[in-house]
């Protein structure tokens, strides 16, 4: 029975030397993986800085866009949708664009699924199969050469 008992110690000291073999790996491999520096600090040295205002790294299209905005101009493209106005021959719905044409869609009735297009040049009153007519009207485009930089 003693040579058991020596056994059963031996084996008893090999699976302690292997356990701790195993957690010192992993304890190792975790301090490998996180990054030297804790995040707590970085946080408290980054609270005084603030995120620039998004005009200053804007350039081009988008910061004539974010100018005009900021200007009260919520619209400076002419991309949202028009409500109707009275739509006859003499006061037609006035359709902005930047072009001397543009394709422009009317939704006859509230219930339509459909949306019926057409194309409106600089000029010319068109009449929607609803019985409206739409007259375009046209603005300069902003000078690509001259756009804020």
């Amino acid at each position: 029975t003693k040579l058991i008992l020596l056994d059963s110690l031996l084996q008893e000291t090999v699976m302690a030397s292997l356990l701790s073999r195993s957690v010192y790996q992993m304890t190792s491999n975790l301090a490998r993986c996180t990054p030297n520096r804790l995040v707590h600090l970085s946080a408290v040295r980054a609270a005084d800085q603030v995120m620039p205002d998004p005009i200053e790294h804007a350039t081009g299209l988008e910061k004539y866009e974010l100018l005009a905005k900021q200007a009260g101009n919520e619209d400076p493209f002419f991309l949202k949708a028009v409500p109707r106005a009275k739509g006859t021959k003499n006061e037609p719905t006035i359709v902005n664009a930047m072009d001397n044409y543009r394709m422009m869609g009317c939704v006859c009735n509230e219930e339509d699924t459909n949306i019926k297009w057409m194309w409106l040049c600089e000029g010319t009153p068109k009449r929607c199969e609803c019985g409206y007519w739409f007259e375009l009207k046209t603005h300069p485009a902003p000078d690509k050469y001259a756009l804020p930089l």
